[in-house]
């Protein structure tokens, strides 16, 4: 029996996985808080560095005024509420401060 690698999946040492989250969250009431080119290129720098840190991988990403989405992927090792948290919560104290 032969071993056939899985395309699109990530091999590790531990796992084979190929998991994808979909995320949307809008900002309070809708309020337009990335009107400008300049909020939105620095709420996606800020979710890139969250997500560096936390073993997260953002395969697509876009910034609307009132509302962010956002393609991830990320081992099995971590629980998707574990990495919700972490995208959502660091990123907002990062922007907020």
């Amino acid at each position: 029996m032969t071993k056939e690698k899985i395309q699109a999946a990530v091999y590790t040492r531990r796992y084979i996985y190929n998991f994808h989250y979909h995320l949307i969250w809008v900002t309070k009431y809708r309020n337009q808080t990335f009107a400008t080119k300049e909020l939105a290129d620095e709420m996606k720098s800020i979710l890139q560095k969250v997500a560096d840190d936390n073993e997260i991988v953002i395969e697509k990403m876009a910034v609307m005024p009132d509302y962010v989405h956002v393609l991830i992927s990320f081992p099995p090792s971590k629980a998707p509420t574990s990495a919700i948290k972490a995208l959502k919560g660091r990123s907002a104290f990062f922007f907020l401060k």
